[in-house]
This record gives structure tokens, C-alpha cells and sequence, in this order.
């Protein structure tokens, strides 16, 4: 049995990547509409960090890490839309086994560093809400950068040994991927062995790794919202969860979609749904995100029209 189990993993040297199969007469409007979406999260996301990057009265821990948030973005969308466009327009279905394995290793990456990121601007809101006039010299320039590293960097040690087991695991025959990218929950269904400590090395890592961010998150802005109830006046209160409201509507979007793909109960799986989530996932909130920080913020949001001004005048 291990032989014939041995065999069926040797010929799997390359996926088929199903995409949108169940929608052929959508396949162009798709191509076109993921690819408008693609082009929007990029001009946005790179605007935000050549507006936060040129005016130094937004070099600030805020925008700092909003930057890195807005170029994480670009990474996100770029691990997994042109695979998919590709699929959908030029029906370039195939994609090869270590190709894949880097895809699903660079996306669990982005989402881990999105999860740390998101903490470290809860973290950082936490501060000026809550300390005021320590907050220059909490969050200055050293810490911030600290905080960023350290971020991306646990973030991207975290998938390796997930995706080394999934990479060592046996295959069975089929090599049809019912998804749009190399995703994980996917690639297990087409697993013939090794399935057990693939799961329990998730489970453990998602408790440790990935609940910690959340709790962290939590906990900073239930002191936040003390805080914010603790002042008198109702326009000051409103003026100071201004100042975060674009980072919690962001980490609920964040956070909700990512539940809805990872954490549905095996009862209520169905691949399409995780589709439709994934989608949200990877493309929707990219997009979002600078739409979100732009409309809320004032100081960014004339910024950012100056600037937009300033590049078409050229």
C-alpha cells in the first residue's frame, strides 16, 4: 500500500487549477472584473505609500504601519491574481508542484503578517488613546521599526513547517485543485497520507500563533473603549474613536472573512462558500483598505488629493 501511496505521489509533478469552472459563460467578465480589481488595489495601495513616504508630516508610527500594511497589500494581490487571470483568460490551468507549494507558502505568509500587523496599529492606537504624553516616546522611531520586523518576520517563519509537511505528504491521483490558487484547506482534500500531523501542526500553531494577535487586539482596544467612555464631552469622544475606527473596521473585515474561510466547522464546509469567502479574502479588502484609511482620515485623505492633483498635473 506505501508503494502504490509512494507512486500516485511521484506523478503529481504539476496541479490543475479549477478556478471558476462552474461559471464557463463568466470566464471573460471575471477576467476583466479581477483584473480591474488587481490594477485598483495597486494604484491605491502604492499611492498610500508614496504620499506617506514624500509629506513628513505623515511620518508618524500611524502611517508608518500603514504603509506596511498598504505594501503587504500589493503582496497579497500579487501572490495569487495573476495565476488566477491567467487562468481564467488564457485558460492556463496548470500550475507545477513547487510553484504551487511557494504560492501557498507566500499567501499563509501575507495573511500571518497581516494578523501581526493589525496588532502591532492596535497596539500603537492603544498608546496614543490611552498614554497621550508618553506617547512620543513609547512609540518612537526604534520601536516601530522593531515592531514591523519582528512582524514580518514570525510571519513568514510561521508556514515553513506546514508547507514542508505538505510538500513531503502523498498525493493522491487526482491533481485538480477546486479552487483558484494553491490554497491549503484545497490541497488537503487531496491528500492520501500525513493529513493527521498536517492538522494537529495547525491547530497548534493557529493556537498559538494565530489566536495570540486577536487576544492582543482585543485587549487593546477594550482599554481603548474605556478610555474613550471615560471622557466627558460626547464630540470628544467621537473625535478620538476617529482615530481608530478605520483600523477596526479594517480588523473586523479582516478577521471576519478570515473566520469564515478557516474556522466553518468541517459540517458546514462547501467549496464553493470558501470560494466566495476567499475572494473577499485576497481581493475585496486589499482593495478596501486604502479606501477605508483615506475616507476616514482627514489629514491623508488631503494628502492624498494633493497628491493625486500633483501626479496627473504631470
Amino acid at each position: 500500500m506505501g508503494e502504490i501511496e509512494k507512486m500516485n505521489h511521484t506523478k503529481v509533478t504539476e496541479f490543475i487549477i479549477l478556478g471558476f469552472y462552474e461559471l464557463p459563460e463568466m470566464q471573460l467578465f471575471l477576467f476583466l472584473l479581477f483584473l480591474i480589481i488587481y490594477l485598483m488595489c495597486l494604484t491605491g495601495n502604492l499611492l498610500i505609500i508614496f504620499t506617506v513616504c514624500s509629506d513628513s508630516h505623515l511620518h508618524s508610527p500611524m502611517f508608518f504601519f500603514l504603509s506596511n500594511l498598504s505594501f503587504l497589500e500589493i503582496c497579497y494581490v500579487t501572490v495569487t491574481v495573476p495565476k488566477l487571470l491567467a487562468v481564467l483568460i488564457a485558460q492556463n490551468k496548470t500550475i507545477s508542484f513547487m510553484q504551487c507549494m511557494i504560492q501557498m507558502y507566500l499567501f499563509l505568509a501575507c495573511t500571518d503578517t497581516e494578523f501581526y500587523l493589525l496588532t502591532a496599529m492596535a497596539y500603537d492606537r492603544y498608546v496614543a488613546i490611552c498614554k497621550p504624553l508618553h506617547y512620543t516616546i513609547i512609540m518612537n522611531k526604534k520601536v516601530c521599526i522593531i515592531l514591523a520586523i519582528v512582524s514580518w518576520t514570525i510571519a513568514f517563519l510561521n508556514p515553513v513547517s506546514y508547507v514542508t509537511l505538505m510538500s513531503q505528504s502523498f498525493f493522491c491521483s487526482s491533481n485538480k485543485i477546486n479552487h483558484f490558487f494553491c490554497d491549503a484547506t484545497a490541497l488537503m482534500s487531496l491528500l492520501c497520507s500525513g493529513t493527521y500531523a498536517i492538522e494537529t501542526l495547525t491547530y497548534i500553531e493557529g493556537s498559538l500563533l494565530g489566536f495570540t494577535p486577536l487576544i492582543l487586539t482585543v485587549i487593546s482596544y477594550v482599554y481603548i473603549i474605556s478610555a474613550i467612555l471615560k471622557i466627558q464631552s460626547a464630540k470628544g469622544r467621537q473625535k478620538t474613536f476617529s482615530t481608530c475606527s478605520s483600523h477596526l473596521t479594517v480588523v473586523l473585515l479582516f478577521y471576519g472573512t478570515s473566520f469564515g474561510v478557516y474556522m466553518r466547522p468541517k459540517s458546514a464546509y462547501s467549496m464553493d462558500l470558501n470560494k466566495l469567502f476567499t475572494v473577499v479574502y485576497i481581493t475585496v479588502i486589499p482593495l478596501l483598505n486604502p479606501l477605508i484609511y483615506s475616507l476616514r482620515n482627514k489629514e491623508l485623505k488631503e494628502t492624498l488629493w494633493k497628491t493625486t492633483r500633483r501626479t496627473i498635473f504631470f
